[in-house]
């Protein structure tokens, strides 16, 4: 599972990368998204790419609260299939969050793109209306098998799309889940990279510069239980 992730960059790069028309909310920084808070979201309406807000964790009418949706159940639930066909979105990030075990003892890592580039996650989304009528907007992250680099730290990682495959992967006209799985395939491992970086990323109120900041491995170790 993807725990923690990162979207740091300027809202023009932001625009210009995934070739947004419209921001619906105030853009800002984010160096710790965790699950129950909000992250950006890029949504294709009236042929329009949109890049809004929503909270991290699908609330589905059917189901629990979910941050990570596997492709392995996305193929076999049917309230998943109608999702895919109709409420797909694409996840801006430029890094996640994992914890390297060691025993008893764990150092949290950043996996990056080489070349410290932002890119896209595929991503599902549902809005319902809480108890007071109240509209409730959540995503989550659509995960494929871990290349090798992510297979050190979990089994499953979150499905990076290319430019063209988000393309696809927002088309309002394509819901064959079939023709879309193929997209969702493991990033190259050979273009991504990790290095340590602090616990404070355990925290889900710490959000600053530092969470991205290489560390010293010898200051990043902790004991986990």
């Amino acid at each position: 599972m993807c725990q923690r992730f990162s979207m740091t960059a300027e809202l023009p790069e932001v625009q210009e990368h995934f070739q947004i028309d419209r921001v619906m909310f105030y853009y800002r920084n984010r160096y710790n998204i965790s699950p129950t808070q909000l992250t950006s979201v890029v949504l294709l309406q009236n042929g329009e790419r949109i890049l809004d807000e929503f909270r991290w964790g699908l609330v589905p009418y059917w189901g629990k609260d979910a941050i990570n949706a596997d492709i392995r159940n996305v193929h076999g639930n049917p309230s998943y299939r109608k999702i895919v066909d109709k409420q797909r979105c694409v996840i801006p990030c430029n890094g996640f969050y994992y914890w390297k075990k060691e025993g008893k003892k764990a150092y949290p890592v950043r996996v990056v793109m080489k070349n410290q580039g932002m890119f896209g996650v595929a991503g599902l989304y549902e809005i319902w209306r809480d108890a007071r009528g109240e509209p409730l907007r959540t995503c989550t992250l659509v995960m494929t098998e871990a290349n090798p680099l992510i297979g050190e730290y979990e089994s499953r990682m979150p499905a990076i799309l290319s430019a063209e495959d988000m393309n696809r992967w927002l088309d309002e006209k394509a819901n064959d889940l079939s023709s879309l799985g193929p997209i969702l395939r493991p990033h190259r491992a050979d273009e991504m990279h990790a290095y340590a970086v602090t616990p404070l990323i355990d925290d889900s109120r710490y959000d600053t510069a530092e969470c991205i900041q290489e560390m010293d491995l010898q200051q990043a170790w902790v004991k986990r239980r």
